[in-house]
């Protein structure tokens, strides 16, 4: 997977808190601009890192995955170069799952 960081991360922790979210709240809390938050939530849910929720499909609110929180947990290896991070985050969600 390719994170923007520290703007990928940036939304994931923001969302972290377990709360949903849409992208005009997630610029204000981030304070970035709302056009870049709405280009990078949906390649963020194509990983499976959030997902869209609400009452009607196109609500626009995202809440974070298990994936999304293990991907937060292990920030730190992410681009380092002896680990592989899509590898690390499977065994993480497989540890968790059992």
């Amino acid at each position: 997977m390719k994170l923007a960081v520290p703007t990928d991360f940036d939304i994931l922790r923001a969302l972290s808190d377990g709360k949903r979210n849409t992208a005009v709240n997630l610029s204000h809390i981030l304070e970035r601009d709302r056009s870049y938050i709405n280009t990078r939530l949906p390649v963020l849910a194509d990983y499976d890192l959030v997902e869209r929720i609400g009452p009607a499909q196109n609500s626009g609110l995202y809440a974070i995955t298990e994936k999304g929180r293990v991907v937060l947990s292990q920030r730190d290896q992410y681009r380092t170069d002896d680990v592989d991070f899509d590898a690390l985050v499977a065994t993480q969600l497989e540890t968790a799952s059992d």
